[in-house]
């Protein structure tokens, strides 16, 4: 089978899913597992403990596929980067620290891009440098 070449449309997947997961995890509504898990009553802990250990799995290839593309000095170069986009926004009166959702969905966001760059930067890489990673297995 062919492996199709890395595009826009690859990011745009990595960084859905990426979404996906941080705001199914948490968001400022009441319809995340962190809503859920933190409502009253026991009711349902089984689904919920599952649901946790599928969200730990999930998360750890993310943070792991991110960590080993990226590497520190990487993830501290994309968070400076958002952090100054913030900072930027925050400025000129986009957001409003007044207002605790809005940074708080501003950082989420920010936190699926920065795992969404780390899923695509080898790919990016890549193409740029025209290097493959070590770990790349050729077909």
């Amino acid at each position: 089978m062919a492996s199709r070449g890395f595009d826009t449309s690859s990011f745009l997947i990595r960084w859905i899913v990426a979404m996906l997961l941080v705001l199914g995890t948490f968001n400022p509504t009441q319809f995340s597992y962190y809503g859920w898990v933190s409502g009253a009553g026991g009711e349902a802990l089984p689904f919920k403990v599952l649901a946790g250990v599928v969200l730990l799995i999930i998360y750890v290839i993310y943070l792991r596929a991110t960590w080993r593309s990226i590497g520190p000095i990487g993830l501290t170069l994309a968070t400076a980067l958002f952090a100054a986009i913030i900072w930027v926004l925050l400025d000129t009166g986009i957001l409003d620290l007044n207002e605790p959702k809005a940074i708080t969905w501003a950082l989420l966001v920010v936190f699926a891009t920065i795992l969404a760059i780390g899923l695509s930067w080898s790919h990016v890489r890549r193409r740029v440098s025209g290097q493959a990673d070590m770990d790349d297995v050729a077909d």
